[in-house]
């Protein structure tokens, strides 16, 4: 999950977390929490600068993306995560890949497999 926090309450990233684990069987999910950066956006400012979780970044590895296309990979996201884009959730950044997709843009590389 993104940044490690003890006592500060992340429902929504929390969420995300749980429904994209239980859908997806990710090998890799990275959840960033960039809601500062949009605290500023006319939605967000009348809202009081938002609710702190409502912009986010997620890389997703997973072989449930095997034979889909982008599209239907992030409506899969979409779709475990509607109650949250109706709760205050605003905007998604989905980086959806699977393990052999990953491993042939590594080769792909000037400096190969790392």
């Amino acid at each position: 999950m993104g940044t490690a926090g003890g006592s500060v309450e992340k429902p929504i990233e929390e969420a995300i977390h749980g429904k994209l684990t239980s859908l997806l069987r990710p090998s890799i999910l990275t959840i960033t929490n960039d809601s500062w950066q949009h605290r500023h956006h006319a939605a967000m400012r009348e809202q009081g600068g938002g609710n702190k979780e409502s912009h986010f970044s997620i890389q997703v590895v997973s072989e449930q993306f095997v034979g889909k296309t982008t599209m239907q990979r992030h409506r899969m996201i979409y779709a475990a995560l509607s109650e949250e884009l109706r709760n205050g959730l605003h905007a998604l950044s989905l980086n959806t890949k699977t393990h052999a997709e990953i491993l042939k843009a590594e080769a792909h590389t000037p400096q190969g497999p790392r």
